[in-house]
């Protein structure tokens, strides 16, 4: 797939939203304190591209 989110926990213990295209990291979310608020935040922005995966990084 040329293009998907990824959610991860930052050292701050905050979660995190980053979208990549080719590999490429093209924008990054603020911190969030669960990660069902770096989901809401993944959902807001799938308005727009709506076809992109979701990978969870642990």
């Amino acid at each position: 797939m040329a293009h998907k989110f990824e959610v991860y926990k930052d050292k701050a213990g905050e979660y995190r939203v980053r979208f990549k295209y080719n590999s490429e990291v093209i924008f990054a979310t603020e911190g969030y304190a669960s990660k069902s608020g770096a989901h809401r935040a993944i959902e807001s922005i799938k308005k727009f591209v709506p076809e992109a995966p979701t990978d969870e990084l642990e």
